[in-house]
């Protein structure tokens, strides 16, 4: 009887998306991390800081879609490769016209440009994993990818604090323009099958007929995943604007620490996040959707004592260590909860809609972002000197989502819909 043969998970393909991955990741995150810090300084505005990561968002949420129709149509490898090369070329423009002031300007008009092409590109590199992919190596090689942008989050804001205190934000930009670079030359080394269509369409049926199809997937075939983006997209409203808004306004701003503070707590998030992929690839065989809802749970439990701390009669750094204890805490479990969850939607879907699904994954979980950053932007200028109105209500709120979740949780069914059993109209 011949043995089972497992198969290989870093295969070229694997291999050479990962590298890219690397160097794509280290200088879009160094480059974001000093943007955040240079905006601080320049406006002391948690609503100035709040809007412009609301703007650069919009482009994702909106021509995600787009994005998923273009990776189920087009070469992916080319697709990654076009962008990235374009990514570095913006970057290395906006760098030159920092020369001629308007730094404000340029870098939201930099942000909107690279949300513009993330938009396209994130869908494509989460269509490529199924596609390279097989089995129980899918759940492992979103492990892996979640793993590498955790390992990024952790080496970059070193790096960003780094270059930006020593040397200034130019340095970072030419950086940045060199990874993107290397990414586009690691990803020509990719090899994946594509065939062209065989109807010819104009470009106003073809989105008409892939939108009409992948809907129709989420209302009709797989109603749970609509449900799952939802959810995700609620918590994400309180969870994003108090991490990704809250956090740095509280560490810079209110308590008055330094950008090596806050670069150490980025870091620290990193390894957290890490940590959350593991979890998954270790215990993949043992994980359960109901898990799901004690993540959430978790989240609102994090952000209470962060809240607590305000009130508690504590020096600035006994303040910063519990804000960061908590928020490394709900760090690993957003790592958890997408990891598994992507995994899971992947599983359900088959490979010609895979890109489409993706890029609704990515719109749902972004769709609520813009408003909770400029929400929490407004809340934290406001109550600068009382964080605690917003920390605490919120975490009150996001344990009675996690709540009500566990029972939509404990009846999630297992996949049922396989590629080679669903005819939802091959492009």
């Amino acid at each position: 009887m011949k043995e089972k043969t497992i198969p290989k998970l870093f295969t070229r393909n694997f291999t050479f998306l990962i590298l890219g991955q690397v160097s794509s990741l280290l200088g879009n995150y160094t480059l974001k991390f000093a943007l955040s810090m240079y905006v601080l300084e320049q406006t002391g505005s948690a609503s100035v800081f709040a809007g412009l990561l609301a703007l650069a968002l919009l482009p994702t949420i909106f021509l995600s879609p787009f994005g998923g129709i273009l990776a189920d149509r087009a070469n992916r490898r080319n697709i990654m490769v076009t962008l990235d090369t374009l990514s570095g070329l913006s970057v290395l423009i906006a760098g030159f016209a920092m020369f001629f002031g308007g730094n404000i300007l340029v870098i939201g008009v930099l942000l909107i440009i690279l949300s513009v092409l993330g938009a396209f590109e994130s869908p494509t590199v989460q269509a490529c994993i199924p596609q390279m992919l097989s089995g129980d190596n899918i759940l492992k090689g979103n492990a892996i990818v979640n793993q590498v942008a955790s390992i990024a989050t952790l080496i970059t804001p070193f790096l960003g604090s780094m270059f930006y205190t020593a040397f200034g934000i130019q340095p970072v930009f030419y950086a940045s323009v060199a990874c993107f670079f290397v990414t586009a030359l690691l990803e020509c080394f990719i090899r994946l099958d594509y065939k062209k269509p065989d109807r010819k369409m104009g470009i106003r049926a073809i989105v008409k007929e892939d939108f009409s199809v992948s809907i129709n997937f989420l209302r009709l075939e797989q109603p749970d995943i609509l449900k799952l983006l939802l959810l995700a997209a609620l918590v994400s409203l309180f969870v994003a604007g108090t991490a990704v808004v809250g956090f740095p306004y509280l560490v810079r701003t209110v308590l008055g620490l330094s950008a090596g503070h806050y670069g150490i707590a980025e870091s620290l998030m990193g390894v957290a996040s890490i940590l959350g992929s593991l979890c998954v690839a270790m215990f993949a065989k043992n994980l359960r959707l109901r898990h799901l809802s004690i993540v959430l749970i978790s989240f609102g439990f994090c952000l209470i004592p962060c809240g607590i701390a305000f009130l508690l009669p504590v020096d600035d750094f006994t303040c910063y260590l519990i804000l960061l204890l908590m928020f490394c805490a709900c760090q690993l479990g957003c790592s958890f909860f997408s990891t598994y969850a992507i995994s899971i939607i992947q599983e359900r879907t088959p490979q010609h809609l895979m890109g489409k699904v993706m890029s609704c994954v990515f719109t749902f979980s972004m769709c609520a972002q813009p408003v909770g950053q400029i929400v929490y932007g407004a809340l934290f200028d406001r109550f600068s000197d009382s964080a605690y109105w917003i920390l605490i209500p919120s975490g009150l709120i996001v344990c009675a989502i996690g709540m009500a979740s566990t029972g939509f949780f404990a009846k999630f069914g297992k996949p049922t819909i396989k590629d080679q059993t669903v005819s939802l109209g091959n492009p």
